[in-house]
């Protein structure tokens, strides 16, 4: 099974493969669908930074019972939107080329089933869900484990082979379409692309040494090469920031750089004061432009950080890249997709947009599969070497820069945070005199009832989502069968499961005259009758012995007129009844319950707690203690 000995993907890493839904692609095919894709997909691909690792194809040949197919794997680190973005192109490659089928997964696993997981089939698990799921024709598919069992194959395997899947995908992939909750929950993750990828950005002044703008300028992308630099600094690092032998703090300008938002929230959270040594000096905090000058201080360091790691310089290596004919058709696809946005040809505008597509096609397209990777430090001196660095130029630009992006965003409140995963779990948020009226003590109490009565199991305990969702059902014979086990059944009624356990300790003695005894009293035939009468004064007795203590106070009894009943037939049962048995009430079971968790919700004071997650596990939301709030205004004022 080729689900076996696979090598997972490495940490923070998503694997993508596209084979021919029939399963007989040739090499050629496959290599002309890459191209195809490239071109299909350059105005998307070209313009997106990646937190660690671009989106690529390659051949792969075949391997096992793994068959020929493209595919790469993309490292994207902290930013997760990258592997999500990268499910959308694969969603997309198999909508515009019918003819390909795609697995992804990720360290994870299935990760698209992660997301859709309340929605899934029992039968569905991850021992089993190997080779199973696949995007084909731009919708989500799942082979289910039945037709798995009708092909002719090892009946025991968990999963298909993929040479299997294909098969059925490419015969009758209707039956295998994935259920309308299982594709909405993963559509919705990736819902908003392409438009989502300019909102992703955020663009902030820097103030920067010119080598570095003009850098950037040919190729935005290796922003966040520099970022990672910085962020995964160590002391050897910063050795090289000492004395900046490529960026000095010499003739530096004012620029707007574009980040993603996660790169930008990685560089603006780090607390970081520069070397002496450096040159790099910053403003007092009361500056108008101190968030510019620390951003620009900590970008240069990274750059710094990556060209103290390069090697050799080949300047001519992009020469000769840009020449071939997968090129020009890529140009061509470029402009057919208006990626250029109208500007004329030859604008600065126009070259900063075809630069970045002539890196992306360069470190993206053109590497052959064995290639050694570049280093970003090799890059960035390459480009050093090949740009001409204009300064008064960029003194123009700087004197009239475009303002930039907010980043409020930043900041999140713990109502905008409830707000996100009310939104993520598909409700609404009412408001809070919604909740005060629709709020039951009651439903507290009956969710509670119905979640006790749940069974559990080394799986964990089922949640119930509402007390109106299913009625609790009671089956008579089940009940008086486990009582008659309980209480001391023939012991042909004990349960197999029982009598293992008792085969696995050694009996003493003393347990050899206790299973006498109890031999004995089973040979007596005593009636359940007169046992549950005897657990019943055994109770009573409890009771006496308790009312003497002040374990009762902490408990929350029964009004006296609920009582009285009981109170009387107390006094009935003997004379030999203390006259504290007068004045023992029965506990309000459902009042100590509510009691007890708004006290623990009180107490996580608007954290994520047991109490709270628990009742909304249920579907039950507390509402904010409004006399504990009242309470601390007042105190306050």
């Amino acid at each position: 099974m080729e689900g076996i000995g696979r090598a997972a993907p490495a940490e923070d890493a998503v694997r993508y493969r596209l084979f021919a839904a029939a399963g007989s692609g040739g090499e050629a095919l496959l290599r002309r669908c890459a191209e195809g894709i490239v071109v299909r997909f350059a105005p998307l691909l070209a313009a997106y930074i990646w937190q660690r690792q671009p989106f690529r194809l390659r051949y792969v040949p075949p391997r096992g019972e793994t068959p020929a197919h493209i595919g790469g794997t993309t490292l994207f680190g902290e930013n997760v939107e990258d592997e999500w973005f990268i499910v959308y192109l694969v969603r997309e490659i198999t909508r515009e080329f019918p003819g390909l089928a795609a697995r992804i997964d990720d360290n994870d696993g299935e990760f698209l089933l992660i997301e859709a997981a309340d929605f899934l089939p029992k039968w569905l698990n991850p021992e089993n869900s190997d080779n199973r799921v696949f995007f084909y024709k731009g919708e989500l598919h799942i082979i289910p484990l039945s037709e798995t069992h009708e092909q002719e194959c090892d009946l025991s395997a968990a999963s298909p082979t993929i040479l299997q899947a294909l098969t059925l995908l490419s015969t009758c992939s209707e039956e295998f379409l994935a259920a309308e909750p299982i594709r909405t929950a993963v559509y919705k993750r990736i819902s908003g692309y392409p438009e989502k990828i300019q909102a992703s950005f955020h663009r902030a002044h820097c103030y920067l040494p010119a080598g570095i703008v003009a850098v950037l300028r040919q190729r935005p992308s290796l922003v966040a090469a520099a970022v990672q630099a910085f962020y995964l600094r160590d002391p050897v690092d910063l050795r090289a920031c000492r004395s900046f032998q490529t960026f000095p703090p010499d003739n530096r300008v004012m620029t707007v750089v574009t980040f993603t938002k996660c790169l930008y929230a990685q560089l603006v959270q780090q607390k970081f004061v520069p070397d002496r040594r450096s040159g790099y000096t910053l403003p007092l905090p009361s500056h108008p432009q101190y968030k510019a000058y620390e951003l620009g201080m900590k970008l240069a360091h990274g750059f710094e950080i990556l060209c103290s790691k390069c090697s050799k310089v080949s300047p001519d290596s992009k020469r000769n890249v840009l020449s071939s004919p997968l090129w020009v058709r890529f140009l061509s696809s470029l402009k057919e997709k208006n990626y250029f946005k109208g500007e004329m040809e030859g604008s600065a505008k126009y070259l900063e947009l075809l630069h970045m597509a002539e890196d992306y096609f360069q470190q993206s397209v053109t590497k052959p599969e064995s290639s050694v990777e570049v280093s970003p430090g090799d890059e960035i001196l390459t480009l050093l070497h090949t740009t001409t660095i204009d300064l008064k130029e960029f003194e123009r630009e700087a004197a009239c820069l475009p303002p930039e992006d907010d980043d409020s965003w930043l900041e999140i409140t713990p109502d905008d945070l409830d707000q996100m995963l009310k939104e993520a779990r598909n409700e609404s948020l009412p408001s809070s005199n919604e909740e005060e009226q629709k709020y039951d003590l009651e439903a507290v109490a009956e969710s509670m009832k119905a979640f006790v009565s749940k069974v559990s199991t080394h799986e964990g305990a089922e949640m119930p989502w509402s007390s109106d969702e299913s009625h609790i059902t009671f089956d008579v014979d089940s009940f008086t069968k486990a009582l008659d086990r309980i209480l001391g059944a023939d012991s042909e009624e004990l349960d197999s499961d029982d009598l293992d356990e008792e085969e696995e300790f050694d009996f003493s003695d003393e347990d050899d005259e206790d299973l006498d005894a109890e031999n004995r009293r089973q040979d007596q035939k005593v009636s359940p009758n007169e046992l549950i009468g005897s657990l019943k004064s055994y109770m009573n007795e409890m009771d006496r012995e308790l009312a003497h203590t002040n374990v009762g106070k902490s408990f929350i009894t029964q009004k006296k007129e609920a009582s009285s009943v009981n109170a009387t037939t107390t006094q009935n049962a003997g004379p030999d009844t203390g006259a504290e048995d007068t004045e023992l009430t029965p506990v309000d079971v459902d009042m100590n319950l509510v009691a007890n968790l708004l006290e623990s919700y009180s107490a996580q004071s608007g954290l994520a707690g047991p109490a709270s997650n628990i009742l909304q596990s249920m579907g039950v939301y507390l509402p904010e203690n409004a006399d504990h709030v009242g309470f601390d205004k007042g105190a306050t004022e």
